[in-house]
């Protein structure tokens, strides 16, 4: 295993002003930058944790506040400065490549070693072998994690998120019609309703993987608007959640079977029958459970349409 990062945060909550609130009355920018230093603060929160590396449910969180501020810069394009949001985005989605590796093996590793534990005794020690590369995988994203980390590029990437929450953002023209938040939210039910009428009734996997990331979309820009609308936001953003356990659920499976598969082949054109047979029966479970969550997403997408019409 590789050690632990022993570098402090480059910037933690202390530096920061006084977290922001955002009131219905306020303007839908302020809303936007009171989200951002709110998903800044649950960043510095978890690095910590994250350079550790004794809870991955800190990686996890810190990959959520990322992507979350990148889906605010993304959904207020039309209120910000482009250049500005499409800069700072950019460099988010630097962060986030590097640490989605990590994640999507701790992810993977706990998912297969809860199925192998559950198999005859006789049969977990193939298990075991079959996933072992998983863990040498691992370490090696994990390290490149951490150089990112130690960066000065992901130093100053904090700053100029720091900037962010302790300056009025950048905007466009004065003379520029700007949106109100409700309609961004409503841009991207739109989105999502017309990629669910193209994908008809048997879409393929990716699709429903490009479905979820939509829903996605839809979650994090309404949660722009939640101090504003309250309730009826709130059951969009539970009934968008609902579709995405359903898709990810999917994709999981889908994910699972792909690499089960790459890792028999990674163990050479005679690979022990045993460890065959095991990659056998695992692909078999995550092949059913893709199939059971295949059947599961309309209903849970007309629960998201139900709810998108009270906005």
């Amino acid at each position: 295993m590789s050690a632990p990062s022993t570098s402090p945060v480059a910037l933690t909550g202390a530096d920061l002003p006084a977290p922001l609130t955002a009131a219905p009355s306020d303007s839908p920018v302020h809303h936007v930058r009171a989200a951002l230093d709110l998903r800044l603060r649950a960043l510095l929160a978890h690095d910590p944790g994250t350079r550790d590396g004794s809870d991955i449910e800190d990686l996890h969180q810190m990959r959520v506040a990322v992507r979350r501020m990148r889906a605010a810069l993304k959904a207020a394009r039309p209120l910000l400065d482009r250049t500005w949001a499409d800069g700072l985005r950019a460099e988010l989605g630097w962060l986030g490549r590097a640490l989605g590796p990590v994640r999507d093996l701790d992810v993977l590793l706990l998912r297969l070693r809860g199925e192998i534990a559950t198999l005859p005794e006789r049969e977990r020690a193939s298990g075991t072998q079959l996933v072992a590369s998983l863990d040498a995988e691992r370490e090696t994203a994990r390290a490149a994690m951490l150089a990112v980390l130690e960066s000065g590029r992901y130093r100053a990437l904090l700053e100029r998120l720091a900037d962010a929450i302790r300056l009025p953002l950048p905007t466009p023209s004065a003379t520029q019609a700007q949106p109100e938040l409700i309609d961004l939210v409503r841009a991207e039910v739109r989105r999502l309703r017309k990629a669910v009428r193209r994908a008809g009734d048997d879409p393929p996997d990716q699709t429903l993987h490009d479905l979820r990331i939509l829903g996605k979309r839809v979650r994090y820009t309404g949660e722009l608007v939640e101090p504003m609308l309250g309730a009826r936001v709130k059951r969009l953003l539970k009934a968008t959640a609902g579709l995405q356990e359903v898709l990810g659920d999917h994709q999981d499976a889908c994910v699972a079977e792909e690499r089960i598969r790459g890792l028999l082949d990674g163990l050479g054109e005679y690979p022990d029958a045993h460890v065959v047979f095991v990659a056998g029966r695992l692909v078999e479970r995550e092949r059913a459970r893709a199939t059971e969550k295949r059947g599961e997403w309309w209903a849970a997408w007309e629960h998201v349409a139900a709810r998108a019409a009270e906005i």
